[in-house]
């Protein structure tokens, strides 16, 4: 690669990086349509896996609760590995999904600063939580995106700021390794990516750090309205994408 485009790659990271920082989201989809500029759809997710995965890994680390957060949610998070390994071969070209999850995240964010509110009580969650991790997963294996409907799944229980964070960073770590041997398995892995992805994950580890920073200023009222506004936008990013 071309030192401009490694300079490119080295941008689209840190400014991903600093978006999931802020809101606990964001970076496969943000790099996935950036890097779609320079690179193929397969090596440009090949590229992701390395900091997806450290990246949530740190996000979901962080917090305080992981292990009650693990407790609650491992249920989803067996349903996501099952929808993710179901959709291998998926993730070619995926604008039509994309679009569509773009929409998914506007509707939804637009009903949050409405102050319109989804809740799924105790009892629901031990059979919704598996069907909403399998269609995340089918999502993520179409578009390389985990966010839905995870995202309005963990609101809709209840988990609120620095808790809501660590599961998402728990979703997307799970989803990052599921979808990485989803693509090994029709060999579209590409490991002479490996020291660009190494490079990638620097940086974006350098924006993430910042928008975390950013995050632990914010109240729990302004947080809220960073993450609806962040899926606001990332939605009609994705739906912009897919238009283009």
């Amino acid at each position: 690669m071309s030192e401009s485009v490694l300079l490119f790659i080295a941008a689209v990271f840190i400014v991903a990086g600093f978006v999931k920082g802020v809101v606990g989201l964001g970076l496969p989809a943000i790099a996935m349509g950036l890097l779609a500029i320079v690179m193929r759809p397969a090596d440009a997710a090949s590229l992701l896996i390395l900091p997806t995965v450290a990246t949530n890994i740190w996000q979901m680390a962080a917090g305080p609760s992981l292990w009650p957060v693990v407790a609650r949610l491992w249920p989803t998070m067996l349903g996501v590995i099952c929808g993710t390994l179901a959709g291998a071969g998926w993730l070619v070209e995926g604008h039509y999904a994309a679009a569509l999850l773009g929409v998914a995240l506007a509707i939804y964010a637009l009903t949050g600063l409405a102050r319109l509110h989804v809740t799924v009580s105790p009892a629901q969650e031990p059979w919704l939580g598996p069907i909403v991790g399998v269609v995340t997963g089918l999502i993520a294996a179409a578009t390389g995106v985990f966010a839905m409907p995870a995202v309005i799944y963990l609101q809709a229980i209840g988990i609120e700021k620095e808790d809501l964070v660590q599961a998402l960073g728990l979703s997307f770590t799970i989803s990052s390794l599921a979808l990485a041997v989803n693509l090994a398995s029709v060999s579209a892995l590409n490991l002479s990516m490996g020291p660009a992805s190494l490079g990638a994950l620097a940086v974006a580890c350098v924006g993430m750090w910042l928008g975390q920073t950013l995050r632990l200023r914010l109240r729990p009222e302004t947080f809220r309205l960073c993450f609806l506004l962040g899926l606001l936008a990332l939605g009609i990013y994705l739906v912009a994408r897919a238009v283009v």
